[in-house]
C-alpha cells in the first residue's frame, strides 16, 4: 500500500514502518494514526512478516507527541471522543500484534511518541533519545496509556514522577529504570534493531506468540488466572510439530526447522 504519512518496508521477514513527517518533528495526526493502523494490520496479516519494527524519519525524533495544532482544535468530549478510540485502537493493535514489534527510537519520544514505544514489545533507543509524558505542561494528562502501560512497566512510584512533572529523561535513566531494553550509539540504532528482530525471527513462531501472549495478557491477570492461562498455551505449543521438531534438532545436534505449526 502506498502511505502518505509513514513509510512501510519489508526484508527478510522483517517490516519496518516509519514514522515519516521530520519536518514536524514526526507529530502524530489523526491521518498518520489511521495510516499507522492499517500498516500494523498488513503487517499483522502477512505471514511472511515475522517481525515488526517501529521508527522514525529523521535524526531528531522518534515521535515528538501529537500535533497540536491538532489538539488544540478539539477540546469537547464530542470532538475528542472518536479520535481517542481510534488512536486507542491503534496501540492497543499493536501491543497485541500476533508478533514481536521493536521501537527503535531515535530521538525524542515524548507523550503520544512516549506511549507508542510503550505499545511495543521490546524498545532500544539510540543514546541520543529522550523519553517523557510531558502533558501536564499542557493542562491535560497522557491518554494513550502513559499513565497505565507505563505504571505496569516501570512501576507507579517513576511513572507518577514522570507524568506529574512532565519532565523528560534520557536514554540511559530510561534504561536504568526499565522503560528501555537497550541503549545503543544513533549511527547503530536500526542496524541494532534488525539484528535483535533477526534473531526474533528464528524463533519458532506459535512459541514465540505464545510466550507474547501470555506475557501480554497475563500481567491483567489474578496470579492464579494467569497461571493457568499460561498453562494452557503450554500444552497448546507442546503438541505442536514445532516441539517435535525443536526436541529432536537438539537430540540430533542440528538446527531446528520450524513450519509454524
Amino acid at each position: 500500500m502506498d502511505y502518505q504519512f509513514i513509510l512501510y518496508e519489508k526484508s527478510e521477514g522483517i517490516a519496518t514502518i516509519t514514522i515519516n513527517r521530520p519536518e514536524l518533528r514526526n507529530a502524530l495526526t489523526q491521518a498518520l494514526m489511521a495510516e499507522l493502523g492499517e500498516a500494523i494490520d498488513q503487517a499483522d496479516l502477512d505471514e511472511e512478516v515475522k517481525v515488526l519494527i517501529l521508527t522514525g524519519a529523521g535524526d531528531r525524533s522518534f515521535v515528538a507527541g501529537a500535533d497540536i495544532n491538532e489538539v488544540g482544535a478539539r477540546n469537547t468530549l464530542s470532538e475528542l471522543g472518536p479520535n481517542s478510540r481510534l488512536r486507542r485502537a491503534v496501540l492497543s493493535g499493536l501491543e497485541h500484534l500476533s508478533k514481536p514489534s521493536i521501537a527503535a527510537v531515535n530521538g525524542y519520544a515524548l507523550g503520544g511518541g512516549c506511549e507508542l514505544a510503550l505499545a511495543c514489545t521490546l524498545r532500544i533507543a539510540a543514546d541520543s533519545a529522550r523519553f517523557g509524558q510531558p502533558e501536564i505542561n499542557l493542562g491535560i494528562i497522557p491518554g494513550l496509556g502513559g499513565t497505565q502501560r507505563l505504571a505496569r512497566l516501570i512501576g507507579k512510584g517513576r511513572t507518577m514522577e514522570m507524568v506529574l512533572l512532565g519532565e523528560l529523561i534520557d536514554a540511559q535513566e530510561a534504561f536504568r529504570i526499565g522503560l528501555v531494553n537497550r541503549v545503543v550509539p544513533v549511527a547503530h540504532l536500526l542496524e541494532e534493531a534488525r539484528a535483535l528482530a533477526k534473531k526474533l525471527a528464528a524463533k519458532p513462531p506459535l512459541a514465540l506468540r505464545a510466550a507474547k501472549d501470555a506475557v501480554d495478557y497475563g500481567t491483567d491477570m489474578s496470579l492464579e488466572t494467569a497461571l493457568e492461562f499460561e498453562n494452557r498455551l503450554f500444552a497448546i505449543v507442546s503438541g505442536s510439530a514445532d516441539k517435535a521438531e525443536g526436541v529432536a534438532a537438539f537430540l540430533e545436534k542440528r538446527k531446528p526447522e520450524w513450519r509454524g505449526r
